[in-house]
């Protein structure tokens, strides 16, 4: 009788860590792209993550002022207590747009591959010069475009909502 491997058993070799600059990048698409990722893993039973720095960089297309008016009626459907509950701060919208994109209610894959993705603010120490062992970036080849002609990034929406942006800012507001 075969016995089939754990779930954990899986050495460090097999398990990759993506790592996507979302500098200039458009958030859907790096949205799609990540959850693509993490769901084809998290069925083929691997342990492959994904993490996304700078996401304050990240930028979402369309006049300003329209994109900023969306996501103040979103943010506006908020009650303290009862949700639903929109985030403020950058690196929690990005993830919220990945969230959207996978089955995290109805399937265990769906619920595995939201927790194999971290989003950052910045760039973390360790991901800054080489990439550690096991790391490498992500091919965002497929959907990297020239910058748009209208577009704000993810930063000054997440200000606009009244986040602390002096989190990635470096005190400058």
């Amino acid at each position: 009788m075969k016995t089939q491997p754990e779930r954990g058993s899986l050495s460090l070799a097999e398990a990759t860590t993506y790592v996507f600059d979302a500098d200039g990048l458009i958030m859907g698409r790096l949205a799609s792209a990540s959850a693509d990722i993490l769901l084809k893993a998290a069925r083929e039973d691997r342990d492959d993550k994904v993490i996304i720095i700078n996401a304050e960089k990240a930028i979402v297309s369309g006049r300003p002022r329209a994109v900023l008016d969306n996501y103040h009626k979103k943010y506006e459907l908020n009650h303290a207590r009862k949700g639903p509950f929109f985030p403020r701060m950058p690196d929690m919208i990005l993830k919220r747009a990945v969230r959207g994109m996978l089955p995290y209610q109805k399937k265990t894959s769906g619920r595995r591959a939201l927790r194999n993705l971290r989003v950052e603010i910045g760039c973390p120490s360790h991901l800054s010069g080489d990439m550690p062992e096991g790391h490498e970036r992500g091919d965002d080849s497929k959907f990297r475009r020239d910058l748009p002609d209208r577009y704000i990034r993810l930063g000054d929406i997440s200000a606009d909502l009244g986040a602390p942006a002096h989190r990635w800012t470096g005190g400058d507001q």
